[in-house]
């Protein structure tokens, strides 16, 4: 996905941020539509379909965080959350109701740009033409397509975020090995740090409740003590 093809929503109460948001993307090559609150926001979801959602934390009314997890049950489309808190465990509430990415307030325009497409690369991309016809990982009842990068349940699609369908395709080119947090988050095209390495393990416990039986106790998503995270399919 490159911005000339991107279709964004911005939301976010404060009517100049988002007017500057919308002008600084547009001019990087983006289609930007706005809204100033969530329900605003539903209406337009309602009718346009989007790539990435752009979300304010702190809203009146219904905030970031609570339509985010809203969203969630239905919509798989890039979210990244905007918030003035700057403490890890906000953060962290962001990553667990469903946001690919979080950054806070205030922050270089620039630095929105890089984290808008560094998600947006995590979209898997169009299956290309294999000779080997499609690969497919067994996970129990769950049947993942490498080629695609989509996820079933016997006839029923599983819902993949783009940063949860990333982490199937990092550990979908080596089942079997443990991947460490540190690549994961360099794979992610995350800042390193300790923080950004919690904010992994979140992301892997989503994913975990969409793979395991029991997410407490996983079969397929195996922590390997002291080298990170491994995919062990069938």
């Amino acid at each position: 996905m490159t911005a000339p093809d991107a279709h964004l929503l911005i939301v976010d109460d404060d009517e100049r941020i988002r007017n500057l948001l919308q002008k600084f993307l547009i001019r990087h090559g983006f289609l930007v539509s706005a809204a100033r609150d969530a329900a605003q926001a539903r209406r337009l979801l309602s009718g346009l379909e989007f790539d990435m959602l752009v979300l304010d934390v702190m809203m009146p009314g219904e905030d970031g965080v609570s339509l985010t997890r809203s969203l969630r049950e239905a919509l798989a489309t890039p979210i990244l959350l905007l918030t003035a808190k700057g403490e890890t465990e906000d953060r962290i509430a962001g990553l667990e109701a469903g946001a690919d990415d979080y950054l806070a307030k205030p922050f270089e325009p620039k630095e929105l740009l890089l984290r808008i497409n560094a998600i947006l690369r995590r979209i898997p991309s169009a299956p290309t033409e294999n000779s080997e016809g499609p690969k497919y990982l067994k996970l129990g009842e769950i049947r993942y397509d490498v080629d695609r990068g989509e996820m079933w349940h016997g006839d029923e699609p599983i819902r993949l975020t783009a940063t949860e369908a990333q982490l199937m395709k990092i550990f979908s080119t080596q089942p079997g090995e443990p991947v460490s947090r540190a690549k994961l988050v360099e794979d992610l095209g995350r800042d390193r740090g300790q923080a950004q390495e919690r904010a992994v393990d979140v992301q892997i416990t989503r994913l975990r409740r969409k793979l395991e039986a029991d997410p407490k106790q996983p079969r397929y998503l195996q922590t390997v003590r002291g080298a990170g995270y491994m995919l062990a399919p069938d």
